[in-house]
């Protein structure tokens, strides 16, 4: 074991890009650090000219809570079910719990590992025979892949239940030409430290119409009615992203694409130096779809052999990390229901992350690559 020797390489480390300074700096010159200024706005309007024009974007404290109020914004409350995509990180599921309303699990299809469109309709037609129409769909770009939108989105608008799109790792990816976080009724992005781009801790609502982001704004300000005093007529929350924290996030959205681009080098360097042996797999682009890929993944041939992989890069001080476990097979949401058909568990028994960030050096990609190597041969 060589881990005290070794550099450490991260799974996904912040990336900065020289300029967030600047902003950081301003704001603390014009003593703007509240939860309101010139980089909060600036932000958001970077944002929305990346995304779409005719986009609206309310920057927040996290992912999270960009997930919570759009599930409130769509009229989810106590009582109600919401479809929610099994193989992703628990901030999916979690805020439906926030407002008394409950998960329905749904399984993975193997062409993108996202949402799959088939378990998805048996769920909907069960659920309101069952008289339990679900009152939104919770879906996710996984690890940068573009879910399946048009299938999706079909079925969701046939049944007329909203969708809030968790695009959360996915920013700078796109479907046939539009970008991820403008398909959704209402979209998130998260800003996390190990995301494509970081405010250290951050996300944003995207909303299709000033109307509704005013409404996040104000929620996400502890919702003060117009008033000389503090008067509440609604239940609030303290979800609104700081001037300085914005700053982080004008200075990183001018290095977004330049990100995108060096961990699409990773996939591919891995891609080239891997494709040989058979016991490994990868996630291609379906057509039309572009991944940032946020997180190379391989997919290998047995549980044994991603444990074999894993532990030797640990091992080497290397991170890498399984794919996420799917919601429903986590205790705390072992009473949910699910509509499953194998392929999150299998993806999960079988798949690893490996080091992907974009600050990653050729030295750290050969490494990775050798200490692979050496596992399969």
């Amino acid at each position: 074991m060589n881990n005290v020797k070794c550099k450490k390489v991260w799974l996904s480390s912040p990336h900065m890009g020289g300029t967030e300074k600047n902003f950081v700096q301003e704001a603390f010159e014009t003593n703007w650090v509240a939860p309101l200024g010139p980089n909060v706005n600036g932000f958001e309007s970077d944002i929305q000219k990346y995304l779409s024009d005719d986009k609206f974007v309310a920057a927040l404290v996290s992912g999270t809570s960009a997930l919570h109020l759009g599930l409130k914004l769509l009229g989810v409350s106590e009582g109600d079910e919401v479809l929610c995509q099994s193989l992703t990180f628990a901030a999916s599921a979690n805020p439906i719990t926030y407002l008394g309303a409950s998960p329905v699990f749904i399984d993975s299809e193997r062409r993108t590992w996202n949402i799959c469109s088939e378990q998805l309709e048996i769920a909907i037609r069960d659920r309101i025979a069952k008289g339990k129409k679900p009152k939104a769909i919770v879906t996710v770009h996984l690890y940068g892949m573009p879910y399946e939108v048009d299938k999706v989105h079909k079925i969701a608008a046939y049944y007329e239940i909203p969708i809030l799109e968790d695009s959360a790792e996915s920013l700078g990816s796109s479907y046939k030409g539009f970008k991820c976080g403008t398909f959704g009724d209402m979209s998130i992005l998260s800003f996390n430290g190990n995301k494509i781009i970081t405010t250290s801790g951050g996300g944003a609502l995207i909303t299709s119409s000033k109307e509704l982001k005013d409404k996040a704004v104000f929620l996400a300000t502890q919702a003060k009615d117009d008033a000389p005093h503090y008067q509440h007529s609604e239940i609030g929350f303290n979800y609104r992203m700081s001037n300085i924290v914005a700053g982080i996030g004008r200075g990183q959205m001018k290095v977004l694409d330049t990100h995108v681009s060096n961990r699409r080098r990773n996939y591919a360097f891995y891609k080239k130096h891997l494709n040989e042996f058979s016991e490994i797999n990868f996630l291609d682009e379906p057509e039309g779809s572009f991944s940032n890929r946020w997180l190379t993944c391989i997919e290998t041939s047995s549980f044994n052999l991603r444990e074999k992989i894993r532990i030797a890069l640990a091992e080497e001080n290397i991170e890498s990390r399984p794919l996420w476990k799917p919601m429903h097979s986590q205790p705390v949401f072992k009473n949910a229901i699910a509509y499953i058909n194998g392929v999150s568990d299998e993806l999960f028994e079988k798949g690893l992350c490996l080091p992907s960030g974009s600050n990653l050096e050729q030295e750290d990609l050969d490494r990775v690559i050798s200490i692979i190597k050496k596992v399969l041969k």
